[in-house]
């Protein structure tokens, strides 16, 4: 009995490891918001009605607007600083890590009704790591690195002058990894494959006016991989991102003025408890994750400031699906406020360039000991958390008659 008791205490650490996967990403939980330097001009207010290429990544049918062959690439820049405290401890510093997430859009009109493409995002990521003389590295935070690809190929269809529809694939890569520093130096590391939908509608009941709603399907994902001192590796199956539904309404004012809002549900509460399998042990421990469901909602709007130069702005709150219950050192998230600025420059055209800002900040959050109405990974520990996030976006945007390699510019 005496090894397997100590490969529980490895898988129950790897467990406290494994919930947090990303700290203070930016779509709630470990989810990352940040697919569109046009979108976050303006807390991504509308952006599931169109506006730009990259408005597929919430709704495969705002590619309708799409004439020849058209490209957009994405830079993304993200500085949290999220500072955690632990009582009787003081200060750990800043857990959070910069990050980088690129995306990439491309879309060609078919004929007149018809107009394919593929996007290839980053959903789901970032870091955290907390130092090396924290008390918590023994087996309750250390340092978490989640990376994913999602490769999107979608087509969007014209039905009616009033009406597209479009339906997409999800082919999502996941690789988790995640060390803890103390007696066990534990180290879990899984990865795996999984596939998903996208669809979507987008409705113009009159001109100026377009109303989008989108679905983004959950993807699951068998993790295979291993744990430091577990052989014959192990499974952790069952593991589901979050679907999510997107509505958006685009309103042209006027010719300078546009008004622009959206609200978005994220099926966190599907993401429950997931057994850890060893094929040598069976199941060796649990991720207790427990979220409940993610809600996001903003308004923001445009002005076209001459033929070339158009600004924009939005406001945003985002509800967690992280509260007192289930908020860990790993991941110590919270409600937060979004504030966005941004802009869009048209060269000519064919090239255009967007540019967005957005400042994130949470409004101080608990963290509770297991045995206060903490998560069981917080162990006795219990502290408090503050961030803030900068986030600035970047955007190259091209148009051409045909696709380059088939002649035409």
């Amino acid at each position: 009995m005496k090894p397997k008791r100590s490969i529980m205490q490895i898988a129950g650490s790897a467990a406290a490891l494994m919930i947090a996967g990303t700290s203070f990403a930016n779509a709630g939980a470990f989810g990352l918001r940040e697919q569109s330097a046009y979108g976050q001009g303006s807390s991504f207010a509308g952006v599931a009605a169109g506006g730009s290429l990259s408005s597929s990544y919430w709704n495969p049918a705002t590619l309708n607007t799409v004439m020849g062959f058209e490209v957009e690439q994405v830079a993304t820049f993200i500085v949290p600083i999220s500072d955690v405290s632990v009582t009787g401890f003081g200060d750990q510093g800043d857990i959070g890590r910069d990050g980088f997430v690129p995306s990439g859009y491309n879309a060609y009109r078919l004929n007149d009704r018809a107009v394919i493409g593929v996007a290839i995002n980053g959903p789901f990521g970032l870091r955290t790591k907390y130092p090396s003389g924290s008390p918590l590295r023994a087996g309750v935070a250390g340092t978490s690195e989640v990376f994913s690809i999602n490769v999107n190929p979608m087509i969007s269809y014209q039905v009616t002058d009033w009406l597209n529809v479009g339906v997409g694939a999800q082919i999502q890569y996941l690789d988790v990894r995640l060390t803890s520093v103390g007696a066990a130096g534990v180290a879990l590391e899984g990865d795996d494959i999984g596939l998903g939908v996208t669809a979507g509608i987008v409705v113009t009941p009159m001109e100026g006016t377009e109303i989008g709603l989108g679905y983004r399907s959950f993807v699951e994902h068998d993790l295979e991989g291993s744990i430091t001192g577990v052989p014959g590796g192990i499974t952790v199956p069952g593991v589901k991102t979050p679907d999510l539904v997107s509505l958006g309404i685009r309103h042209r004012i006027n010719d300078a003025w546009t008004g622009m809002a959206t609200v978005e549900w994220a099926n966190w509460s599907r993401i429950g408890t997931f057994p850890i399998n060893s094929g040598a042990f069976g199941t060796v421990g649990t991720l207790p994750f427990d979220y409940n469901d993610g809600w996001f909602a903003s308004v923001g709007a445009e002005y076209a400031w001459n033929d070339q130069v158009t600004l924009r702005g939005g406001v945003g709150w985002e509800w967690s699906p992280i509260d007192d219950g289930n908020r860990s050192f790993r991941l110590p998230d919270d409600d937060r406020l979004w504030l966005s600025v941004g802009g869009s420059y048209e060269a000519n055209d064919r090239l255009s360039f967007d540019l967005g800002y957005s400042f994130l900040t949470t409004f101080g959050s608990d963290i509770l000991t297991a045995g206060g109405g903490g998560p069981v990974t917080n162990g006795p520990f219990s502290g408090s958390a503050d961030a803030t996030v900068h986030i600035v976006s970047m955007a190259f945007k091209y148009k051409f008659d045909h696709l380059p390699f088939l002649g035409g510019s």
